[in-house]
């Protein structure tokens, strides 16, 4: 597996989502392929449509961990994208678990496969990922991949959860793979 260059995130967001699936996620023993993203940039979504101290990670990096807690208590994952200056972002909306499955089930507290990590929270908590990612260099404590493989047929959708910018079809998964979310 070769690790994905830090130039590889400096790139157009929507593209960066594209590029990201079938690509290995890994934190620390815990590796999964990545099979679901969302795109966000400056639309009204998008925690960057306004520059806050939120949001200022998404304007200030590329390469880097976002996590943030939504409903109070899950945990997602982004990695940050374009050129210091442009906001972006990829969400990390779904994984494929490939290797410590029976902790992942163990954290997750479910023996369902295809449930454990079929959306962002339930992903966050299966890999160990927490607020104290936030920030992070790619390539320390959560590294990605590319492993060669292919996917065969894009997937592409609205952005789950959202009512603004809802015509922007910048969801993008591992079509007819059996680890994306239900939506």
């Amino acid at each position: 597996m070769k690790p994905l260059p830090y130039s590889f995130f400096a790139r157009n967001t929507v593209r960066v989502a594209q590029d990201l699936l079938g690509k290995v996620i890994k934190v620390g023993n815990f590796t999964a392929r990545i099979v679901e993203t969302e795109a966000y940039g400056k639309d009204p979504a998008s925690h960057a449509f306004r520059k806050t101290d939120r949001s200022n990670i998404m304007y200030d990096t590329y390469g880097h961990v976002y996590v943030y807690l939504i409903y109070g208590m899950y945990n997602c994952v982004n990695f940050t994208t374009e050129k210091v200056g442009e906001p972006g972002a990829v969400l990390i909306r779904a994984v494929e678990p490939l290797e410590e499955i029976e902790v992942m089930k163990k954290r997750r507290g479910t023996n369902n496969l295809l449930n454990l990590c079929s959306g962002p929270g339930k992903l966050c908590q299966a890999l160990g990922i927490g607020k104290h990612h936030h920030g992070i260099k790619l390539g320390k404590e959560i590294k990605v991949y590319d492993d060669g493989f292919k996917v065969i047929k894009l997937g592409k959708s609205s952005r789950v959860g959202i009512k603004d910018a809802a015509n922007l079809k910048w969801r993008f998964f591992v079509y007819g793979n059996e680890f994306v979310s239900r939506v």
